[in-house]
């Protein structure tokens, strides 16, 4: 199926070329009815070929239908980097100009190959009926992140005054990965575990006995200051630091698109508290939760910094708002390391989770059991 879904997508080049060579489609109140009529008649060739066996999972659907999207988000940002042409002029002008941004453009690629990858592959498994819950987590916090500072920037930034009718659709494209976030927090975990020696043994160690996650710890609080720094940046706070660091160091964050700074607001209400809970996690043993939450924020944050660190660099920011040369590959080192910590976080939770077990016994047991033979049992879903 996911072949299939691959290359149906692929029609929407033939929609864009049809759209852009004639005139009468160019309106924006009929971009806006084409665009709904085009994604009703993708979601009814999905349906009707699938009568038959249906999927197990509802999602298949969102997936099927925003694989499609993958593609025009790719060709508009492979367009106005010069790459194509013939698609997108008529949606530049009377479509999305904002997507012309640099943050739009890298959002697009980030849409048009990270999300398109992630589409096919949890296609494939609902074909496949195996499970795909922290993928989707994953997938989850990437595109709320995604919608979240893309519709708030347009209306903020000084793209709010050229809102096109098709700018509504995006709501759709919020909507359906926090349902999809909420699906899979409420589902039962790919691998349910029970905790037994290794988990109690784990559970017993300091923190100094840990040095991964002693390590982890430090990168966490290194991870909160660089957010707070910047987070107070964009709430203008009149701290020399910020100034020092705005004017030194980061001068997109008052790029007038207004997406960098609302990316920053985003990590400062939401990102820092996960972060400080994230150290708590990490110092207190059984916090089943992390597992899920932190496969959330790395979608987070690893969407937000592609978007934010390709803004910065891309030949569409203003060159007063590039990254100053003399500290250029500091400040590239530190987005990326902040990009790379709730990642390893995640794969540190994930890789090794008898720290974050609620220790139970088995089903007639009394006590724990004394031999790692007894250990951990997995059962696949």
């Amino acid at each position: 199926m996911e072949s299939l879904v691959f290359l149906f997508s692929f029609s929407a080049l033939g929609v864009l070329y049809a759209m852009n060579t004639i005139p009468e489609f160019q309106e924006p109140y009929v971009i806006l009815e084409i665009g709904v009529a085009v994604l009703v008649i993708v979601f009814l060739f999905y349906y009707l070929i699938t009568r038959g066996n249906p999927p197990k999972d509802i999602l298949f659907f969102v997936f099927a239908e925003f694989s499609f999207t993958c593609v025009i988000d790719l060709i508009s940002a492979l367009e106005y980097d010069g790459i194509v042409s013939g698609f997108m002029e008529f949606y530049q002008k009377t479509g999305e100009p904002y997507l012309g941004t640099a943050y739009g453009i890298m959002m697009c690629y980030w849409d048009g190959i990270v999300h398109f990858i992630m589409y096919l592959m949890m296609i494939s498994r609902i074909t496949d009926r195996r499970a795909y819950r922290n993928l989707g987590l994953f997938w989850a916090g990437s595109l709320c992140a995604n919608m979240s500072v893309f519709i708030t920037g347009i209306v903020a930034g000084n793209y709010g005054s050229e809102i096109r009718p098709v700018f509504w659709i995006n709501f759709l494209f919020l909507l359906m990965p926090v349902w999809g976030a909420v699906s899979f927090f409420t589902r039962q975990k790919d691998r349910p575990l029970i905790g037994g020696y290794n988990a109690q043994h784990a559970q017993s160690l300091k923190l100094i006995w840990r040095p991964l996650d002693m390590i982890l710890v430090v990168l966490l609080f290194g991870a909160m200051g660089f957010t707070t720094i910047r987070g107070l940046v964009a709430l203008d706070s009149p701290l020399q630091a910020c100034s020092v660091y705005l004017n030194q160091y980061e001068p997109y964050l008052k790029d007038p698109v207004g997406y960098p700074r609302v990316m920053m607001l985003l990590l400062f209400f939401y990102g820092l508290p996960l972060l400080g809970a994230f150290v708590y996690g990490l110092l207190q043993p059984g916090c089943t939760w992390m597992s899920d939450w932190t496969t959330f924020f790395a979608g987070v944050v690893i969407q937000c910094q592609w978007s934010h660190i390709g803004g910065s660099l891309h030949s569409r920011t203003a060159a007063p708002f590039h990254i100053p040369s003399d500290v250029f590959w500091t400040v590239l080192a530190a987005n990326l390391l902040y990009a790379a910590i709730p990642v390893l976080v995640a794969l540190r939770v994930h890789s090794n989770p008898y720290f974050f077990l609620k220790i139970a016994p088995f089903p007639g047991q009394t006590g724990l059991p004394i031999s790692e033979e007894k250990d951990t049992k997995y059962k696949d879903k």
